[in-house]
């Protein structure tokens, strides 16, 4: 056994690893979004409510976000469940299965989402309306001086929004629930809470 697991809340092993000592160190979740119940006109809403360029990434933006990256790989709260591993340029890389949206402040990038899209049937990733896409949140981060602005809910509507008219049903997130920004702007998009993780330890013996 590992010195750390990763548990659905109410799993069974759960009550058998705290019972040997195991201790909850973080606890994590996963929501969603479907297509069918998204505001349009609020995401819209949350997008201007910024104040600053909010668009589709590209190849060319692949140099600012890594650096983005790099300034705020260390932030995220949480545990194994929630840990993000620090972006190589194949990652930091948009494409038509792994779109990514940033915030720029002038010519710096102040925030992004990476999502990853599943398409099933084929096509409508790119706008096709044979078949059907599920779109999964990888990351979502704000630079440190931004925070408290909207920029991250922001950000993630736009991506929703985006991927709505490239064909996708239904979007899926998470995050630590030590995360009250990010649980603030799941909120603000309409995700519904579906999955309460746990990770435990060993007790100290």
């Amino acid at each position: 056994m590992g010195d750390v697991v990763v548990l659905p809340a109410d799993a069974p092993r759960r009550v058998e690893l705290e019972r040997r000592g195991w201790r909850v160190v973080a606890r994590s979740f996963g929501a969603q979004l479907d297509g069918d119940a998204v505001d349009r006109a609020r995401l819209r809403s949350l997008v201007d409510r910024a104040g600053l360029t909010v668009r589709a990434l590209d190849d060319a933006d692949v140099d600012a976000v890594l650096a983005l990256d790099a300034a705020t790989i260390g932030h995220y709260p949480g545990s194994v469940a929630t840990r993000h591993e620090p972006f190589g340029r194949e990652r930091a890389t948009p494409s038509a299965t792994r779109r990514g949206f940033g915030v720029w402040s002038g010519d710096d990038l102040v925030g992004m989402t990476f999502v990853d899209v599943l398409v099933g049937g084929g096509g409508a990733a790119a706008g096709s309306d044979a078949g059907s896409a599920s779109a999964e949140t990888d990351v979502t981060v704000v630079a440190a001086g931004h925070r408290g602005r909207g920029i991250g809910t922001a950000v993630k509507a736009a991506s929703v929004l985006a991927l709505l008219d490239a064909g996708v049903t239904r979007f899926r997130t998470g995050g630590s629930a030590d995360n009250p920004a990010i649980i603030a702007a799941n909120t603000a998009l309409g995700y519904v809470r579906d999955e309460e993780w746990v990770t435990l330890e060993p007790g100290v013996s």
